[in-house]
């Protein structure tokens, strides 16, 4: 949740303009993501960056066979995502306008009198 400061400025404007954004919000929440090979991974986002690349924690893995297995972390790329379960209780334009926040406040770092007092800009 933190990890927005170290995002490159072109992540950000990636990530302020596609709903990757929304993934960003769910950091900290259960959720289910759908693979295109048919399997299911159920567990905790830990990140999500620019290119919906996905790191889950507590993992309940279930492959296209139906076998069930628990990770303790998985990593996985956004090119083979197929589907991201939204929970029920997220409201999700509050989640978006509140991580649209956090992209704008880091952007926005150095005016409104934050940033550095030793270069600070004259008016």
């Amino acid at each position: 949740m933190a990890s927005e400061g170290f995002k490159s400025i072109s992540e950000r404007t990636i990530i302020e303009n596609s709903m990757v954004i929304l993934l960003q919000g769910l950091q900290g929440q259960v959720t289910t993501v759908d693979l295109r090979n048919e399997s299911t991974a159920r567990g905790r986002v830990v990140n999500v960056d620019a290119f919906m690349n996905v790191r889950l924690e507590d993992v309940l893995y279930r492959d296209w066979r139906g076998s069930l297995v628990r990770l303790q972390d998985l990593f996985i790329t956004g090119r083979n995502i197929r589907y991201v379960h939204i929970p029920d209780h997220v409201d999700i334009m509050k989640t978006i306008e509140a991580e649209l926040k956090k992209i704008h406040r880091v952007r926005n770092f150095g005016s409104e009198g934050g940033g550095r007092k030793e270069f600070k800009k004259s008016v």
